[in-house]
């Protein structure tokens, strides 16, 4: 998740590169005596063939100390670092003191399109590019899949250096279930299809993640109350692993009262999945019945329903006896 950033900015990052070639040196390490691929392949290995590899390189999503020895390593090893801002990778490397000496790159959303050609080429004549974005997985709510697919249809080795996840993260810390949860990244801005959205999702039964900007924030969450109802279970994570980080826990309609005035920073928000619905034993004797109709005994027919429904077998044998009754 990252903040936007202006195009003027981003084509003023990639025409004034900061990391120019004074800061690679000659000192690039070899992709000689290659190991054969196999289950000890690491993205810092040679590929065998002389073709070059993509590695997704997760970054800190606030707390620079984040940083892990596997990304500084694989930083040290790239031949080009492709960067969603290369200013913010430049402030990052000085921050947590990391070496690389690859060429590096702009490489965000209004030119993956243009650049990810050229890339795949740079990777087929040998190169290893580490994929960076502004904070957490590249690809995920971030530039890269294009990439990833060219990649992958190019033939080229796709691997990761795994990293912090805000979405994981904010899961964690949320208090709500997480042993089922989906993913669904920024909802459209306009108020018509982001309520179509939410409307699909309003019988969804897993936990639900979303990205979202402060300056939005009140609105999300009062369509999310309209959607899902108030009394709803969510939980707003600002600024994840940052020196102000806070999680507001509560209801839709008091999350979306608070943020009102609060809604500052990078937000994750974790929304509850809806709550089972009981099953009406009416809808499941007829389909009990029309099991029976088609030549299935009741026990069978019964024992599968209520299976299927989470309905109690016993209640539901009786109701259909009862259903019998009133037919005969």
């Amino acid at each position: 998740m990252t903040n936007a950033t202006s195009a003027d900015a981003r084509t003023e990052a990639e025409n004034h590169d900061p990391l120019s070639a004074s800061t690679r040196g000659p000192d690039r390490p070899t992709t000689a005596d290659t190991p054969p691929r196999g289950s000890t392949w690491s993205p810092n290995d040679p590929v065998a063939d002389g073709s070059g590899r993509l590695v997704l390189a997760g970054t800190p999503i606030g707390d620079v100390d984040s940083v892990s020895p596997a990304l500084r390593e694989g930083l040290a090893h790239a031949d080009i670092i492709a960067a969603e801002d290369t200013r913010r990778f430049a402030d990052l490397a000085r921050r947590a003191s990391m070496e690389y000496h690859g060429r590096v790159v702009s490489y965000f959303e209004a030119n993956e399109s243009a650049k990810t050609p050229d890339l795949v080429n740079q990777m087929l004549a040998g190169s290893t590019i580490v994929l960076v974005t502004d904070a957490g997985m590249p690809s995920v709510s971030d530039p890269g899949f294009r990439l990833v697919t060219a990649a992958i249809d190019a033939g080229i080795i796709v691997s990761a250096i795994p990293g912090p996840s805000a979405v994981l993260t904010a899961l964690a810390v949320s208090g709500i279930e997480s042993d089922r949860f989906c993913f669904e990244g920024f909802l459209p801005r306009k108020p018509g299809p982001r309520a179509s959205r939410l409307a699909q999702l309003a019988a969804e039964p897993r936990t639900m993640i979303f990205f979202e900007a402060p300056h939005r924030l009140a609105d999300f969450l009062q369509a999310a109350t309209g959607a899902f109802g108030p009394h709803r279970r969510g939980a707003i994570c600002r600024e994840l692993t940052k020196t102000y980080e806070q999680v507001v826990r509560g209801p839709l309609s008091e999350l979306a009262d608070w943020a009102e005035d609060h809604a500052r920073g990078e937000i994750t928000v974790v929304i509850a999945g809806a709550p089972p619905r009981e099953p009406d034993i009416d809808e499941l004797v007829g389909e009990v019945q029309s099991r029976m109709k088609a030549g299935e005994k009741r026990s069978a027919a019964v024992a599968a329903v209520a299976l299927a429904a989470h309905a109690d077998r016993r209640a539901l044998y009786d109701a259909t006896l009862k259903a019998a009754g009133r037919a005969s």
